[in-house]
C-alpha cells in the first residue's frame, strides 16, 4: 500500500515536472523575408521581433531571417504552409495562384498614390482581402507598405515607346507581365536575390522597385537612368499559417494581434521616409540620372498600361476596381 502510495506520488510529481517544462518551451514564431533590414519590411520584422519579446518575455520567440537567409522568393510559400516558418510578409504580387483577387494590387496606375492606396487597404473591401485565403491555410494579418514603384532601365524612359524591346525583371505575377507586354517591352521573371546580378550582366535591362529596394540592393549602380513612374504598387500582406494561429494561446493570440496592429502603424509610416532616404542617396551616389515625367508623359504610360485593367476584371472583379479607384478621391 505504502509502495503504491510512493509510486503515484512520483507520477504525480513526474506530471507536474512534465508540465512545467511544457509551460516553459516559449512559442517561437521564425519570420523569414527576401529584404535588406534597412528597408521598410526588414524594419517591421525587427520592431516585431522587439516588442514581442518585451511584451511576451519567455512566452514567445521571434526570429528573423532577412536577405533570403532562410528561403528565398520561390520557396518561402511552402515553407509557411508546411510549418517550417510561421510568419513572411510576401508582396502583394504573389499571391495570384491562392486567389485572383489581390491581382488588383498589381494593376498599373490603379492608384494615384499611397494615401490612395491606405484608404483602400483599411476600407471593407481592402480588410476584407486579408481573409480571401483562409481556405487555403494562408490568415492575412495587416498589409505593409514599401511604396509606390519607380522604372529603372540603362535607356533613358521618358515615353511608352522607349521601353520597347527591353528585358524587365518581373515578380512572378500575370499582371505584371501584361503590363510590360503592354509597352511592348520583354518581362523576365526573377527572383528578388537574383536581380543584382541579372541587371549586371544584362540578363534584363531594366526592372521595376521602390527606391528603397533600389537602393538597399545597389540596384542604382547597375541602372543608369530611374524614371519617377509612381505606377504601381510594392506592398507586402503580413501572413501566418491559419492553423498556426488559431491554435495558439488566447492570451498570446490577442497580445499578438495588439503588436501587430502598432508595428503596422510604424512601418507604413517610416516606408515614404525610407524611400526619401534612399532616393536622396541615389541622387548623391551620381550614378544614376532621375526622370521626373510630365503630367503629359505619365498619362501617355497610363493610357498604354490601362488596358490591362480589363484583361483581368474577370478574375479580379469589376466592383473591387471600381472600389479600389474610388479611393483616389479623398474622403
Amino acid at each position: 500500500m505504502l509502495k503504491s502510495l510512493w509510486s503515484a506520488a512520483v507520477c504525480t510529481l513526474a506530471l507536474g515536472v512534465s508540465g512545467l517544462t511544457l509551460a516553459a518551451d516559449p512559442v517561437v514564431i521564425k519570420f523569414s523575408h527576401v529584404v535588406a533590414e534597412q528597408t521598410p519590411k526588414g524594419q517591421g520584422a525587427l520592431l516585431f521581433k522587439k516588442l514581442v519579446e518585451e511584451r511576451l518575455p519567455g512566452k514567445v520567440k521571434v526570429e528573423v531571417y532577412p536577405n533570403s537567409s532562410l528561403f528565398g522568393d520561390g520557396k518561402e510559400m511552402e515553407a509557411l504552409l508546411s510549418g517550417d516558418v510561421q510568419m513572411i510578409a510576401p508582396s502583394l504580387a504573389k499571391f495570384e495562384q491562392y486567389t485572383p483577387k489581390l491581382q488588383l494590387f498589381d494593376l498599373p496606375f490603379l492608384f494615384n498614390d499611397i494615401s490612395a492606396v491606405d484608404r483602400f487597404q483599411r476600407s471593407p473591401d481592402g480588410q476584407g482581402l486579408l481573409k480571401a485565403m483562409e481556405s487555403k491555410n494562408i490568415t492575412g494579418l495587416a498589409y505593409w507598405h514599401n511604396g509606390m514603384k519607380q522604372l529603372s532601365a540603362n535607356k533613358a524612359l521618358r515615353e511608352p515607346g522607349d521601353a520597347r524591346g527591353l528585358k524587365f525583371r518581373v515578380q512572378a505575377s500575370a499582371v505584371l507581365e501584361e503590363q510590360f507586354k503592354a509597352v511592348r517591352a520583354n518581362p523576365r521573371k526573377m527572383s528578388f536575390a537574383e536581380v543584382y546580378q541579372g541587371l549586371q550582366t544584362g540578363v534584363v535591362n531594366g526592372a521595376e522597385n521602390p527606391y528603397s529596394n533600389i537602393y538597399s540592393q545597389k540596384m542604382h549602380e547597375v541602372q543608369k537612368f530611374i524614371t519617377e513612374s509612381d505606377h504601381g504598387l510594392l506592398d507586402y500582406m503580413l501572413i501566418t499559417n491559419t492553423k498556426f494561429w488559431t491554435g495558439l494561446p488566447p492570451d498570446i493570440k490577442t497580445e499578438l494581434d495588439k503588436i501587430i496592429v502598432e508595428v503596422t502603424t510604424q512601418v507604413n509610416k517610416d516606408a515614404e521616409k525610407l524611400n526619401q532616404d534612399a532616393k536622396q542617396s541615389i541622387i548623391n551616389a551620381k550614378t544614376t540620372e532621375i526622370i521626373t515625367l510630365t503630367p503629359e508623359q505619365r498619362g501617355k504610360w497610363r493610357e498604354a498600361m490601362k488596358p490591362v485593367w480589363k484583361k483581368f476584371e474577370g478574375d479580379i472583379g469589376a466592383d473591387l476596381i471600381k472600389a479600389a479607384e474610388a479611393a483616389n478621391q479623398a474622403q
